[in-house]
């Protein structure tokens, strides 16, 4: 049905999360109409990022130094660090420009069915963290799902002889309508209720 060229152009991008066939089809005649310099910048750009990010020595979230800006930002509160599963938890917290503190990325959640330990993940490291650098507070910033919470309890049982632990609230979101929660949610979202100012 197609070239051999576009053939494998739409394979390699159907690889991508979120890209179906017809997406990847789209993208890939889309790619073909763009002046060469466009699709030799892209093709640039990908080989960069994969050969300049790597992780933060510290916090292991991606960077393209041997620190992140995170970490080295003095003023980001030195005593609060928020735990999260994977960078792109990082991006979300940080777009709501509310947190101020530093971050520990896991590397993924305890999922013994996927042969993933407590071992594989990034917690030996933000032990020593919290012992090392005197942290009062660690914001567990993890969805919620069998191995969020066992990898939520795992951590808070480390930790809590060490410093406070807190987890994030769950509950509804923004413009949505409680008919429509399911009860989880909902017994999440009473759960975590604070009181009114």
């Amino acid at each position: 049905m197609y070239a051999r060229p576009l053939a494998r152009l739409i394979e390699e991008l159907q690889r991508l999360p979120g890209v179906g066939p017809k997406t990847a089809q789209r993208l890939a005649l889309h790619l073909l109409k763009r002046p060469t310099s466009e699709v030799q910048a892209l093709a640039q750009a990908l080989i960069d990022a994969k050969a300049q990010i790597g992780h933060c020595s510290i916090c292991f979230n991606l960077s393209a130094a041997p620190v992140c800006d995170i970490c080295r930002a003095p003023s980001r509160d030195q005593h609060t660090l928020c735990v999260v599963a994977d960078a792109r938890d990082v991006i979300a917290l940080e777009k709501t420009r509310e947190y101020k503190g530093k971050y520990h990325v896991l590397g993924g959640l305890i999922s013994p069915m996927d042969g993933i330990g407590p071992e594989q993940l990034h917690i030996g490291p933000l032990v020593h963290r919290v012992h090392k650098e005197g942290i009062k507070e660690v914001i567990i910033a993890i969805s919620p799902s069998i191995e969020g919470d066992t990898t939520t309890l795992y951590i808070a049982q480390l930790l809590k002889s060490l410093t406070r632990v807190t987890r994030i609230a769950f509950g509804l979101p923004m413009g949505g309508d409680l008919e429509y929660a399911d009860e989880v949610t909902l017994a999440r979202a009473i759960e975590g209720r604070r009181e009114i100012s």
